[in-house]
């Protein structure tokens, strides 16, 4: 256990009067920290249960690398104590500054640049324990890594945007973090060369942090670890893309620029902010669909996801992403329709909605 935390212990009142919510309302919206304006709930007859008070950590054990945090907790207090023993959480939260907690991003399903190389929330949740449409507290999975029997519950939770119960306290495993990171910014001439260098990029042994590219062919590739090989793995990768014009970023300035991509800073006042998942092979169409449209897109993670600054209404991106078999997930933006485009496994998604919410009585985020 880490000596120097002081974990606030659940607190069963707090916890006794979301039970109490859920059981006398007909129909409930979780929310949290507010950091996803898109997903807010906003129908008048859904009762909101707030997670403010569910916050802390109630338990850190260093030397396992894992920790178990209340559903409310702010990521800027759990990225602060993880910093204290120099690990982190690998698959870069988003919305950290905006007051994103630890249970909003795990309905959401959010992952920022990082889970290029260690994957996603999905990846490194470990154990939940949520209330359940009877009131009921429920717990799955477990607190220690190897801890793999049973139905798979926690990874569930993952971008189920509220729709199976309240989650009240995950636990997670974390990594050490790098001694040092450094990141190369590498522009061509055209999207299409920009893509066959990430392309080129992802069939190396390179173990990159971070592979981006946006719509003005700029590349981003991050790499960490210790101090005394950064040079040589850079060295490396300018002879991969040479050719182009390439700036380095290193130190605070580059920490500060993945800081602010993570809040999306790129976003225009009035956009909203959808997130796609895709293949590389989709980056073209997709990019050609949008076309003049005034979108402001970011590849992230190899090209298998993208973030898209739509202005104003979606009706257009829906009707696109539904052409190109794609689907995505309002963030930002005005609260109404979250899900655009193809949902797949839908189907799926109602046995497990009826498994665990027969009464129907949480209603999904946005």
């Amino acid at each position: 256990m880490y000596n120097d935390l002081q974990p606030r212990i659940m607190n069963n009142d707090i916890i006794e009067e979301l039970r109490a919510q859920i059981r006398g309302q007909q129909r409930v919206c979780a929310c949290g920290g507010g950091s996803k304006t898109a997903l807010a709930c906003t129908n008048g007859e859904v009762a909101q249960v707030s997670t403010a008070g569910l916050s802390g950590l109630s338990e850190y054990e260093p030397d396992e690398f894992t920790f178990t945090a209340l559903a409310g907790t702010p990521i800027t207090e759990i990225k602060r104590i993880l910093a204290e023993q120099d690990q982190y959480l690998p698959f870069d939260p988003v919305l950290v500054e905006s007051g994103a907690t630890l249970g909003g991003t795990v309905a959401a399903g959010l992952s920022g640049a990082g889970r290029y190389r260690y994957g996603g929330v999905r990846d490194f949740i470990l154990g939940v324990q949520f209330i359940d449409s009877q009131g009921e507290l429920v717990r799955s999975g477990g607190k220690v890594v190897k801890n793999a029997a049973g139905f798979d519950l926690p990874k569930f939770m993952v971008g189920s945007l509220g729709c199976y119960g309240l989650l009240v306290e995950l636990t997670f495993k974390v990594l050490p973090r790098p001694e040092v990171t450094a990141t190369l910014s590498a522009r061509y001439s055209s999207l299409v060369n920009g893509l066959e260098a990430l392309v080129r990029l992802t069939r190396q042994s390179l173990e990159l942090y971070a592979l981006e590219l946006d719509r003005d062919a700029r590349l981003l590739v991050r790499v960490g670890g210790g101090a005394k090989t950064i040079a040589s793995r850079l060295e490396r990768l300018h002879l991969l893309l040479g050719g182009v014009e390439i700036e380095t970023l290193e130190g605070e300035a580059e920490a500060k620029f993945w800081r602010e991509g993570g809040e999306f800073a790129w976003l225009p006042a009035g956009y909203s902010l959808v997130k796609i998942p895709l293949t590389p092979k989709k980056v073209t169409a997709l990019d050609s669909g949008l076309g003049n449209s005034g979108a402001n897109v970011i590849y992230s993670a190899g090209a298998n996801q993208a973030w898209v600054g739509w202005p104003g209404e979606t009706s257009e991106l829906d009707a696109l992403l539904s052409k190109l078999g794609l689907s995505g997930l309002r963030v930002l933006g005005s609260p109404g329709r979250a899900r655009l485009g193809e949902q797949a496994g839908e189907t799926f998604e109602r046995r497990i909605k009826q498994a665990l919410d027969p009464a129907g009585r949480f209603a999904c985020a946005g």
